[in-house]
């Protein structure tokens, strides 16, 4: 007859789940301080600590799975090799080897079969939250599977990024990639995450690759009804031009060879000789070494590119009101200037009919306007093409601008400003320009101090760019016809005809480094003098300057000195805060008081008398 178990209370149950606890955690840290220790002798205690991911005791299971998982994915992070490990063929294992080499061996499949049963039983426990499912032994609730399923995503996305290079990466991107959509938020930004910072680290593409592919197979299978963030990720491809010959030159050795001195003072003529021609040999297996990974690199991502824009292209032709569509029109305005010059004429045509659709957001359509000139500004150089209605959009569209803190859009602005105006100048009339600047003027006068700097460092670079422009700021010149700022044609509005009288007023802003713009415009912006900005204004483009200054964080830049003001005469000296305008009229107000508080005093003292 078996002994009834003894009836704990509350305390006793919290004291022997502790202990138990502890007893479990001194058990994991040992097992895996031994095989960190010595991982080729130790292997084999890799399957023993994998088993406690089975962990049957109710009061402990839970926490102790969730231990052992972050314990096997740190060991699997310190003790795989810098290689993928390839699986011996038969004539290899019937071949007699050194004892070296076959410990080695032994450890190296011990390693990828341990690591395939972790992937395996990381992958089941997500799959068993997903499909609510509870085990026959019933040591876990539904509840507690939640939690288990974010360790697991977790661990694989730890791995995801830190071994690219290891076997069953493949396997963990079709793993990780529909997580990125995910109906629990947290799981979603854990997995969209790793997939940023894999994209980030990849220089070559060969992880991207494979990444961008299953993504590109999610959207097109879910119909285009995935989250925007999946598409986000792609904004961190590392795919620019300019990086293919840096990383090239990082990926070769850096080779010393030895002076023509060394060589007179260490070696014979003969070890010269045979040290020259060695050397030239040397210089060219680094060459084509080099030549070798550039070829690889722009393989990898060309076809990385062909996928983002078959992907790009299938949701601007198939699903125009889809929410992806930011996220697309993102996406071509970064990688627009590696577009095949073949879809320019096509792809220009689907961006103005959208705009034109007004099925945009403001946000959308400065993406789709930033986009068409990211196109013209790259290969489409060579084609003779004047996008004016993107011009018209964007000139008529200024003032729907958020004047308020949400002001970020004012950033991509800036960005399509530059690309419009200055980087095509060359196709830009004087008369567009008069028109842009005039109506940049009167925005800064609406927006926050951060965008009224971005705006008048534009107004600068504009003027430094056409010089004739300067005739906006003198009142006494003449013109032909009316100024229209109604009109929504910046070429027929007649800006040449008004004067920049807003910079009279954002010289007396609140803000000390709008003053100094404002006033470094009227003085017909020089470069030396009084009038001239300081190098920490003049060297840096409005955007840089626009998040200098920003007031996100609620602080003013620059910072305002605590002064407390002092009473002198029962009246606060607060003449010190005022500039000269505002005192005069403080001063005014004080004896317009003074003299109307004599007056009622005056009144009352009759009433009292009478």
């Amino acid at each position: 007859v078996e002994e009834p178990l003894p009836v704990l209370t509350t305390e006793e149950l919290i004291v022997y789940r502790r202990k138990k606890l502890q007893e479990k955690k001194v058990h994991i840290a040992a097992l895996a301080s031994a095989v960190l220790a010595d991982p080729e002798n130790n292997i084999k205690k890799l399957k023993e600590l994998r088993s406690m991911l089975m962990e049957q005791d109710p009061n402990v299971a839970v926490i102790v799975r969730k231990l052992v998982m972050i314990s096997l994915m740190e060991i699997f992070k310190d003790i795989t090799p810098s290689y993928k490990i390839r699986p011996l063929t038969e004539i290899e294992k019937n071949m007699k080897v050194r004892k070296e080499t076959q410990k080695l061996r032994e450890f190296e499949e011990g390693l990828v079969s341990q690591y395939k049963f972790y992937l395996e039983n990381l992958e089941q426990c997500v799959k068993d939250w997903k499909q609510r499912k509870l085990k026959k032994s019933n040591v876990i609730s539904l509840k507690a599977y939640k939690g288990l399923a974010e360790v697991a995503v977790k661990c694989l996305s730890e791995l995801l990024v830190s071994l690219p290079h290891f076997n069953f990466h493949n396997n963990i991107i079709v793993l990780i990639v529909p997580l990125m959509n995910d109906a629990s938020k947290q799981i979603s930004e854990m997995c969209c995450d790793a997939v940023k910072n894999l994209f980030k680290q990849d220089k070559l593409g060969v992880a991207s690759v494979g990444v961008v592919k299953v993504i590109s197979g999610l959207v097109k299978s879910r119909n285009y009804d995935v989250r925007p963030e999946v598409l986000m990720t792609l904004l961190h491809l590392r795919i620019k031009d300019v990086e293919v010959k840096k990383d090239a030159e990082d990926i070769a050795p850096k080779k010393r060879f030895m002076s023509y001195k060394e060589k007179r003072k260490n070696l014979s003529r003969m070890q010269r000789k045979w040290k020259k021609a060695e050397e030239k040999l040397e210089r060219e297996l680094l060459e084509v070494e080099a030549s070798e990974s550039t070829e690889k690199k722009l393989k990898l991502h060309t076809e990385i590119l062909n996928v983002v824009f078959l992907t790009y292209f299938r949701i601007l032709k198939k699903a125009q009101k889809s929410p992806l569509l930011p996220a697309v029109l993102e996406g071509l305005a970064k990688f627009a200037h590696l577009i095949n010059l073949e879809f320019f004429d096509d792809l220009l045509v689907v961006l103005h009919s959208l705009l034109m659709s007004e099925v945009l957001t403001y946000r959308e359509s400065l993406h789709c306007i930033l986009s068409a000139f990211h196109i013209l500004s790259g290969q489409g150089d060579v084609l003779n093409i004047d996008p004016l209605k993107f011009y018209t959009h964007i000139y008529k569209t200024l003032f729907k601008l958020h004047a308020g803190a949400t002001n970020e859009d004012v950033a991509i602005v800036l960005q399509c400003l530059d690309v419009m105006l200055t980087k095509r100048r060359k196709q830009v009339s004087q008369q567009r320009a008069l028109a842009f600047i005039k109506r940049l003027s009167t925005l800064a006068l609406h927006v926050l101090p951060n965008s009224s700097i971005g705006i008048l460092a534009t107004n600068r670079t504009l003027m430094h760019n056409f010089p004739k422009t300067d005739l906006l700021l003198d009142n006494e010149s003449q013109g032909s016809g009316l100024y229209l700022p109604e009109l929504e044609e910046p070429e027929y509005c007649n800006a040449q005809n008004t004067a920049l009288w807003e910079l009279h007023i954002l010289r007396r802003h609140y803000h000390p480094v709008v003053q100094k713009f404002a006033a470094h415009l009227v003085a017909g912006s020089p470069s030396e003098g009084s009038g001239a900005l300081g190098p920490e204004l003049s060297r840096r483009s409005p955007s840089e300057l626009f998040e200098a200054y920003s007031m996100k964080e609620m602080t003013f830049n620059p910072q305002i000195a605590s002064v407390t003001p002092r009473k002198k005469g029962g009246i606060l000296r607060t003449e010190s805060f005022l500039n000269e305008d505002l005192r005069e009229l403080f001063h005014t107000e004080l004896r317009k008081a003074a003299v109307q508080g004599t007056l009622d005093f005056a009144k009352h003292l009759n009433a009292s008398v009478s």
